[in-house]
């Protein structure tokens, strides 16, 4: 364990960021990776695994919901130093999140088939996206217990086995996705299916590699038989504070969905170019996202430690670090659209799609970095709620005129990245200002 609620804030933010970026580096690296691979071989074949990884952002809702409440109640009986407390916390996690994967993968393969029928008019998109999600559904089941684990770990101040595991795992990865993509050597050519057998692979060896820091007897966290009998009451706490954020994840998927249905008309070339764009925009947020995760934990356990000046220097320093970040992000997405486009795709109808999309959403860039540390807030003082109201009215913004406007003689894509520009200021103003309520809340802590 690492006591966060000493020494230097920024230093903390920038030394537990670090760990994450370095994960989400590599893992991004494998998406886009995978992604250049599977440009060689049709229009078709990228936009059915856009299609398909729009339902990675489903099982991103559902293992935020886990996550989000094993940081913060590992964080603050960290903060508290009650490790008792978090031994529990993370045994109950785990059975939760074994009780959630089993679930997600039973639905999730009997319903494939609807979905993707739903998400495409192609019949050769629908065709490599059923093939391709065959092979990642059981790959995304794994990710509940990784998560977890993962997150476990965050309250504890400890990144480093998260870093290795999935820094290795994702390297497996990359490797195995072309070797089974084209059959080079012995192997037989899989195509799309090839992508999503190399990404079970490479998490199935790495939940297993993780699973191995949790058994000496003298980890901090550890498996405990006692603590692993279900406690609903414990669940209830864990999702009290993980719903509301897995929720809003959960909307990103309707807000994706929506998009996909919207652009069925426009053809594969309009869902390759918005899929390439939005996995270049994940790529833009990940050291976002990486300060995100660091926010939580140093800001939970100052929370839990009842050190209320140290709780909003921590958003003070986010902030700072995320804008700077992003403002170098908006300025390379505005002088080079095209070009990041284009090297995944030749096809000029790909390309301008994807070009307009990252030129009109990159002036989203500082205010969705802003709102991602606010909501890394949110959580570290335990209430989620006010970042999934923020978010349910963002997703408003943009489904009502879409479903009114969509169709109409005139319509053009460029009109659902304007109202994606709209609904992130609005998210952003929102947001500033119920932080400022709960401030005013919980950190007005009575004298012990």
């Amino acid at each position: 364990m690492q006591d966060l609620t000493t020494g230097s804030i920024p230093r903390h933010l920038l030394k537990t960021s670090s760990f994450m970026l370095v994960i989400m580096v590599f893992q991004t690296l494998y998406v886009l990776v995978d992604l250049y691979w599977v440009g060689r071989l049709s229009t078709e074949a990228v936009a059915a695994v856009g299609i398909a990884g729009t339902l990675a952002f489903v099982v991103l809702a559902l293992t935020q919901m886990l996550g989000v409440g094993t940081t913060t109640l590992v964080a603050h009986a960290a903060g508290r130093k009650d490790r008792e407390r978090a031994l529990l916390v993370f045994n109950q996690s785990q059975v939760l999140s074994m009780v959630a994967g089993a679930l997600f993968l039973l639905v999730a393969m009997a319903l494939r088939g609807s979905y993707v029928r739903a998400m495409s008019g192609a019949p050769e998109t629908r065709r490599l996206a059923a093939e391709y999600l065959t092979w990642f559904i059981p790959a995304l089941a794994l990710q509940f217990g990784m998560v977890a684990m993962g997150a476990a770990l965050r309250g504890t101040g400890n990144f480093k086995p998260g870093v290795v595991v999935q820094v290795v795992t994702v390297v497996i990865n990359m490797l195995l996705a072309p070797v089974l993509i084209f059959g080079w050597g012995p192997a037989p050519a899989l195509g799309v299916a090839g992508a999503a057998i190399a990404s079970l692979i490479a998490i199935a060896l790495g939940t297993v590699w993780l699973l191995r820091y949790f058994l000496p007897a003298d980890a901090y966290l550890r498996f405990v038989r006692g603590d692993l009998r279900p406690r609903l009451r414990l669940w209830a706490d864990l999702l009290k504070v993980g719903l509301p954020a897995g929720a809003e994840f959960a909307l990103m998927s309707v807000y994706l969905f929506l998009v996909y249905s919207v652009t069925r008309p426009f053809g594969a070339p309009a869902q390759a170019g918005f899929g390439i764009g939005l996995r270049l925009v994940q790529a833009f947020f990940l050291p976002v996202v990486a300060l995100g995760f660091a926010v939580s934990p140093v800001a939970g356990q100052n929370f839990g430690a009842r050190l209320g000046d140290r709780v909003r220097q921590t958003f003070k320093s986010g902030v700072l670090l995320c804008s700077t970040i992003m403002l170098v992000a908006t300025l390379i997405a505005h002088l080079a659209p095209a070009a990041l486009i284009g090297l995944f795709s030749a096809d000029p109808q790909v390309i301008a799609v994807g070009e307009e999309y990252l030129r009109i959403v990159s002036w989203t860039f500082v205010a969705s970095g802003i709102t991602f540390v606010t909501a890394s807030m949110f959580q570290a003082m335990g209430n989620t709620l006010p970042s999934l109201a923020t978010s349910f009215i963002r997703i408003v913004v943009v489904a009502i005129p879409l479903v009114l406007l969509a169709g109409r003689p005139g319509f053009t894509l460029r009109w659902i990245w304007y109202l994606s520009v709209l609904s992130v200021a609005l998210q952003l103003f929102f947001n500033l200002l119920l932080l400022r309520r709960e401030y005013r809340i919980r950190l007005a802590f009575a004298p012990v």
